[in-house]
Order: structure tokens, then sequence, then C-alpha cells
């Protein structure tokens, strides 16, 4: 504090000359360069500290005011440079508050004793009943809030984990709050013991209480109108408006709540979406979207999720209490009015339809539908991977991330197709032989774990299940050899050859991070064992999981591709490596084809209906081409169209490739 000096006895009477007061002016500092004249009305209790003062402020309608703290009481404050503070109702006590701040019109901001600004509250997801409590903090990723929550079975993981969360919260805990730089709070009513990060926009908020707000300079955070927020934390690129409610909550990194969203004991990840509706004991992991007022989410675990209005899950059946815990895999959607009973269990990119009051578990089924028909739950295996729908969420999933790329705390891997969901598509595919072998081909339908399988159904899951295990197996390979040099069979062996086993085996998707059990189950022994001791220890080694993912990846598939195919990489001749490939070609037209002719049927004839309100069927197509665009013109079905063409020529390529090299 050596740049500040304690104020003189004739800058004080310039100060009460201005309406200014203090109960001890011996505990005022100011600068060299503090321009006085611009202190009015203020009255001061505790050490204060201001800043130079000068410059103005613009605001709305492009009105500008000089800087200036007028009429307000500080009270052991810190004040940086240049501020625009005026019209504080009540007081400002305990901050230490950044330079180029603009704070108008406000009922009170204030910290009172020690606080943690939202680090180390219990937030009980998953389950409502409790047993799946985590503990919110600044850095809570996707990965260790997985962790957390569904490894309760781990008991020293769950409890060095905690250990780490709450040195971290003891570090940061003060009797002082912050706010940073560059940050604008108008029109707020209550701020009691909230962290506000560089650049923050708080307008017209209601009530803020015991949180932080991770806002940067080049990552901005929004807090607007009427929300009301109580131990919270929001992070960097997000926004909270609209009398939005959080209570006891985490919100990631480019998140979204709007239009009177209400959030209790949940955690929302990256690039989340809430706006309308409600959520309760939520775990949404990264892209869970949900856009309508009766929409509830509760007591589940989601991620890349878009819930269809009225969705609703719950279950208030049982004597001691209910059983709210169900999980839908990433990229499960729900239709309109869908109901699942919860405890369930939804297999990746399903489709959910109607209502389904078995507690179902569709998660060895991946790209399904499941659909309810006269009560029972109807599940038509593979049949999501017709759809030009999970190709086109699959594309733009990476497009919407709202991150700044040199801060990104959640680990995302956007892969479609992967050793996480073909190994489901692997286990989809057994049961369904299974199924057929012990049923025989005589009966309609099938029976299986509370859900219903048609034969045209199962039939059609073989195929489907074969035709994407031959397209991932494909691009696997000729991924492996694309930028080799190979002029010998020993050669391409050799470039084959997998460097460990790890990777093989199950896999999993933790929020995010798609990596073999293997992989995190060293990872879980390092922590148990003290080898990863701080926070930045776990998250660097999760990131040390992730970049190692094609090498994992590689290991699995030639696991797979040795039992789905017979051969042995070891020994792989030409023959079996072209056949591999052509399999591979076949794979990606057949799959390409139906999500051209998936795509069509938002171009047929009976989509027109309602255009052209008040015209002819010539006038209503010119209607449907000017709103919806012509068919072949359509970015996607040009992309299908460019990806068929493209992976032909790339297989021609490999199979020339590899045709050419010496036994």
């Amino acid at each position: 504090m050596k740049e500040y000096r304690l104020i003189k006895s004739e800058e004080i009477l310039l100060l009460k000359s201005q309406g200014c007061s203090s109960l001890n002016w011996n505990e005022l500092y100011i600068k060299n360069t503090t321009d006085l004249s611009r202190i009015v009305s203020v009255e001061f209790s505790g050490t204060n500290y201001v800043s130079e003062i000068k410059g103005s402020k613009t605001f709305y309608g492009g009105i500008s005011k000089n800087n200036c703290i007028k009429n307000v009481h500080l009270h052991n404050c810190k004040i940086g440079e240049n501020p625009f503070i005026n019209n504080v109702k009540n007081y400002i006590a305990n901050y230490e508050i950044g330079d180029n701040v603009l704070i108008d019109n406000v009922d009170i901001i204030a910290v009172d004793g020690a606080c943690s600004f939202g680090n180390g509250v219990s937030v009980d997801v998953i389950n409502e009943g409790g047993g799946r409590d985590i503990l919110i903090f600044n850095q809570l990723s996707a990965q260790i809030a997985y962790l957390l929550a569904l490894y309760r079975h781990r008991t020293v993981l769950v409890d060095e984990l905690k250990r780490m969360i709450v040195e971290y919260t003891d570090s940061i805990t003060s009797t002082i709050g912050k706010i940073g730089d560059n940050v604008t709070i108008l029109n707020t009513n209550t701020i009691k013991g909230v962290c506000i990060g560089n650049g923050t926009s708080i307008i017209s908020a209601s009530k803020l209480v015991n949180g932080s707000i991770n806002s940067t300079n080049t990552s901005k955070v929004f807090i607007g109108t009427g929300v009301m927020a109580t131990n919270f934390i929001v992070s960097s690129d997000s926004s909270v408006d609209n009398s939005s409610i959080l209570v006891n909550s985490f919100i990631g990194q480019g998140c979204k709540i709007d239009k009177h969203y209400s959030i209790e004991h949940s955690i929302f990840f990256a690039n989340c979406q809430g706006f309308n509706g409600e959520a309760c004991s939520v775990f949404a992991g990264p892209y869970t979207v949900t856009h309508h007022k009766s929409t509830l989410l509760i007591a589940g675990l989601f991620s890349f999720m878009n819930a269809g209005s009225g969705s609703n899950q719950s279950n208030h059946m049982y004597k001691l209490g209910p059983i709210h815990q169900g999980i839908m895999e990433r990229g499960a959607k729900t239709t309109s009015d869908s109901y699942v009973l919860w405890p369930s269990k939804i297999g990746p990119f399903t489709l959910v339809m109607g209502r389904h009051y078995q507690h179902v578990d569709s998660s060895d089924f991946p790209f399904s539908y499941l659909i309810e028909d006269k009560n029972k739950s109807y599940l038509v295996p593979g049949a999501n991977l017709k759809s030009v729908g999970t190709v086109r969420d699959a594309q733009k999933w990476p497009k919407r991330d709202n991150r700044a790329e040199d801060n990104r705390m959640d680990i995302i891997n956007f892969n479609l197709l992967s050793p996480y969901t073909i190994h489901k598509a692997t286990q989809g595919l057994k049961h369904l032989y299974d199924i057929a072998a012990i049923s025989g081909d005589k009966l309609e339908e099938y029976n299986y774990q509370d859900m219903v399988i048609k034969k045209s159904s199962l039939h059609n899951g073989i195929k489907m299940y074969n035709t994407v295990i031959n397209k991932f197996l494909g691009n696997s390979i000729i991924s492996r050899v694309e930028k080799e040099k190979i002029e010998t069979l020993e050669d391409l062996r050799e470039v084959l050859k997998p460097k460990s086993t790890i990777g093989q085996g199950k896999w999993i998707d933790v929020s995010g991070l798609l990596c073999p059990i293997t992989a995190l189950n060293l990872f879980v022994d390092k922590v148990e064992r003290l080898e990863l001791s701080t926070i930045d220890n776990v998250i660097e080694e999760l990131n040390t999981i992730n970049n190692k993912y094609y090498k994992y990846e590689w290991n699995w598939a030639v696991e797979l591709i040795e039992t789905f195919y017979g051969i042995k990489i070891a020994t792989i001749t030409q023959n079996e490596f072209i056949s591999i490939v052509e399999k591979w070609k076949k794979s990606v037209v057949e799959l390409d084809k139906m999500l051209y002719k998936d795509a069509s049927k938002e171009f047929a004839l009976h989509t027109h209906v309602g255009f052209g309100a008040d015209g002819n069927e010539e006038e209503r197509l010119a209607d449907f081409k000017s709103v919806r665009g012509e068919f072949e013109n359509n970015s996607t079905v040009v992309e299908i169209l460019n990806h068929i063409e493209r992976k032909e020529k790339l297989g021609d390529k490999i199979i020339a490739q590899i045709k050419e090299i010496k036994e």
C-alpha cells in the first residue's frame, strides 16, 4: 500500500464541504492523483483506500457521466482506478474493487465474516434423496463431478477429492470480497458474499448471495434482470438472465440460463442451455439443452441431451421415499410429452417417445428408438443411425462451443462413433443374436428386460449394428495406414501392431471424456495412493488420458477386428486388409444413402402443408422453397453426397496402395 497515503486535514475539509463524513478520518487513504472533487456525499467507516479518479463512463442511450464516488457508504473498501460508484442505498462493505468499475443504483454489496463465495457448498445431484452429494468449487469440471457423484464405491478416491476441494476452499476463504476490473453492476438489489470476476456485467439482478462469478475480460459473464442466486458458482462465458433462479448450483462454461429457468441442487457443464423449465438434483453434462416451460429434469445424469416439451422423469411409488435416479447416456433425446419412470437407463443417442412406466435399461442398444405404444416400451435397435438429425447434431456440437479456446475446464470428445458407442453396439448385436437363437423366427414380438422388440426391428437392428461396426473398424484401420509409408507386408503388420493393451475392454463416457475403464482405474489408483495430491494434478492426469484417446482407440479396435473378422493383426494378409476396407466402403455408402433418404422426407410433398396459405400448388411450392430452400442445395444434403464421393475415393486409394506392397 506504499502508493497510498493518509488523507490530509485540508483535504478532509474539502470532503466535508462536499457532504462527506467519516467515523475516523485517520483510516482514509488516497493517492496523490486522487481527484477529491469527484468524491461527493460519501460516508466512510473502517479502513478505506481510494485510487485515482478521472475520465468518464458512457451509459445506455449515449449519455456520458464523469467518473466519481457519490452517494455511498464505504466500509473497509479498496477502490481501484477510475470508478463510477453512485447511489448505493445501503453500503458497500469489505470489498476490494478493481479498476474501471461501474456501480450505480444498487442496494447493498457486502461480505460479513469469513466467506468462501459458493466454494465448498454441498449439492445433491442425480439422487435427490442424497448419497451422491458433491462439493462445488471454482475449478469443478464435468469429469471431477462424475467421479465424486458416481464412484461412491471408491471411498478413498471420493474422500481424497473432497479433501482437495476443501483445501482449495480454505485457500480462497476470506473476509474480503473482490470485484474485478471492468465490472458493471447496475440497478441491482442485494449482493452478499459474492466474488465477481473481471468484465462481469450484473444488470437489474434481484439477489446474489454466497457465490462466485468467474468472468474474465475475454470470457465475460452476464447476470441479468430479476436473477436470484444463492450458494452458486457461474463460470466464464456464461449468462444467467430473465428472473432465473439458482439455489445450490454450479453453472459451467459457455452456458445460457434464461427465461425464468429454475435450478436447485444441480450442476450444469459446458454449453448447456436451460430456458423456461426447471431442474432438480440434475447432473447436466456438456450440451444438455432444455427450452420448454413444461419440462422438468429431475434426479438424473444427462449429456448431449435435448429435452422435448413436457419431458418428465419421476418415481413416487416407494413408501420409504422416492427413488429418483436415472441415467440418459450421451446424445439421448426426448420428444414432447415423454415420461420415463426412474430408475431407468437409456442408451446413447436414443430417441425416447411416449410414456414409459417400466424400469427400462436400453444401455446396450445405442442409436435406438424407445417408443411407447399401449403402455409397452418398444425398442427399435439402431434406428437412429438412419436419422440425419443424429449426424447433424454431431456436426453442430463442436461449432457451438461457446468457451474460450485457451480456457476449457471440461474435457469433451465429440466423436459420434467411438469405442464407447461401438462397444455397446457389439453388446446389442450379441443380445439380438441371442434373442433370435433362443426364441426362433416364429414370434412377431420378443420381450427383453421390460422392453418389446418386434421381429422386423430385431433383424433391422442386426443389420444396422453390423453396418456401423464395419464403418468404425474401417475408419480405424484406414486412419492407421493413411499417412504411413508402407512398402512390404511386414511394414503393414508393424504399423497395425498395437503398442499396449490399455484400451482393450470396456469404454466409458466420463461426462464428455471417452476413455477405457482400465485407464480411468489407473488414474483412480494414483489418487488413492496419494500420487495425485492436488486438484491441478488431477486435472493434468485426466487431460493426459484424453490426449491418448487415439492410441487407446486403436488398441481397442485391434481386439475387435480380430474377434469380429476372425483374423490376427500380427499375420494379416493383403486380402484380409482389403476385405475390411471393402466392407467399410459398402457400410459408409449404405449409411449415407439412408441419411440422404431420411433428409429427403423433409422435402416431400406432405411437408408442404401450411406453405402457400392463400395460393395454388405452384405458389405453395414456391413459398416452400423460399423458406426451406431446395433439397439439392441443402448444406447437410450436399455434405452427405460429398462424403460418399470422398470416402469412395479414399477407399480406392488405400486398396490400391495395399495391392502394391510386397509380400
